[in-house]
């Protein structure tokens, strides 16, 4: 299957810790825009928009972000990374996607997981304590509802749909829907059972570290009667693509320590990584996509190895990035690596079919 690459954002709200700023978050939906925009015209797959529900990030409300996307793009694909589906009601999360896919003619697409932020628990009134049940059974409904219309559906957490005409409808034959995994066992394996693309996230650690992972789906998705070889499986991963592999490295550090010690999962309570910590993790054989083009296309190739993976998603704006080096890493992404990268994935698969 053809290898997508494409970006992602959160709109973290962090202070540059180089002049001390802190951009507006009517700024920050700006650029977020404007970054939709570049990456669709230099040929980016995918733009991604994640959620968070606090007031460093201003993606607490991804369908609408990328709504504004689709008005200034044509070909990209836009899509949630993750929609926190536990907490969300599955009828207006299709309703919100549809009316996206209308917008962009068919270019709207999902991924839902359970959300490594919790915020969002609270805020619309749920009990952490239901964290599994809650999402199984809210994406037992929204795949129901991408199948069925009118429906008529029962669960435990959430009330009965009875006859329900739920509206719009996608724009095509249907909407895709990923599952975001972040490396739980279970989680991996019930979306195999399900036969859905899985989503990995890989924020710091070994290349490796999903090995495991990926084995787990495929085996659950072989059991349940899936073709394993057609099910895509994607990495979300941190990322910055610089002129030099030194330059990447010393333009993304400071960004994305900022990133770590202020947007990590408790606020306040973050993590404080070292240049040292920040050099080991851009290695070979760690998961930080970060150095030349040359050196990213090297890496994702190895991803692609490792996983057998089908797309990339770089999160490159961590830690509140300059707007400006934020359009400079997704133009080199889109222009010196991605095509490399499809035109060797694509030579590679070749060869093995031969």
């Amino acid at each position: 299957m053809p290898f997508e690459i494409g970006m992602l954002t959160f709109g973290e709200i962090t202070e540059d810790p180089l002049t001390g700023e802190l951009p507006s978050p009517r700024t920050r939906v700006r650029e977020t825009i404007e970054q939709a925009q570049l990456a669709d015209e230099v040929g980016l797959d995918l733009f991604a928009v994640g959620e968070h529900h606090r007031s460093d990030f201003v993606g607490s409300a991804p369908a609408l972000l990328l709504a504004a996307a689709a008005e200034k793009t044509r070909n990209i694909r836009l899509t949630s990374a993750v929609t926190v589906l536990s907490s969300e009601d599955p009828v207006r999360v299709w309703e919100q996607f549809a009316t996206l896919d209308l917008l962009s003619a068919g270019r709207a697409e999902i991924i839902a997981g359970r959300g490594s932020y919790t915020e969002s628990f609270p805020l619309f009134g749920y009990d952490l304590a239901d964290y599994a049940d809650l999402f199984r059974e809210k994406l037992d409904l929204l795949l129901a509802i991408r199948e069925q219309n009118p429906l008529t559906w029962t669960g435990k957490l959430r009330a009965p749909l009875v006859d329900a005409d739920i509206a719009p409808r996608a724009d095509g034959d249907t909407i895709p829907i990923w599952v975001g995994v972040g490396g739980s066992p279970a989680s991996a394996i019930s979306t195999g059972q399900r036969g859905l693309p899985m989503a990995m996230a890989l924020l710091l650690g070994r290349l490796r570290q999903h090995e495991g992972t990926a084995a787990l789906y495929r085996e659950a998705a072989s059991q349940a009667g899936h073709d394993p070889s057609s099910m895509p499986i994607s990495i979300n991963a941190h990322g910055y693509v610089g002129r030099t592999s030194q330059g990447a490295r010393d333009e993304m550090f400071p960004y994305f320590a900022q990133g770590m010690a202020d947007n990590n999962h408790q606020r306040g309570q973050g993590m404080n990584l070292s240049r040292a910590a920040f050099d080991a993790q851009s290695s070979p054989s760690s998961g930080l996509l970060v150095g030349s083009s040359q050196e990213i296309i090297d890496k994702l190739m190895t991803y692609h190895e490792v996983y057998g993976l089908s797309r990339a998603l770089l999160q490159m704006g961590f830690g509140g990035l300059p707007q400006k080096l934020h359009l400079e890493t997704i133009e080199r992404l889109g222009t010196e690596v991605a095509p490399v990268v499809r035109r060797e994935v694509a030579a590679r698969e070749r060869t093995a079919a031969a």
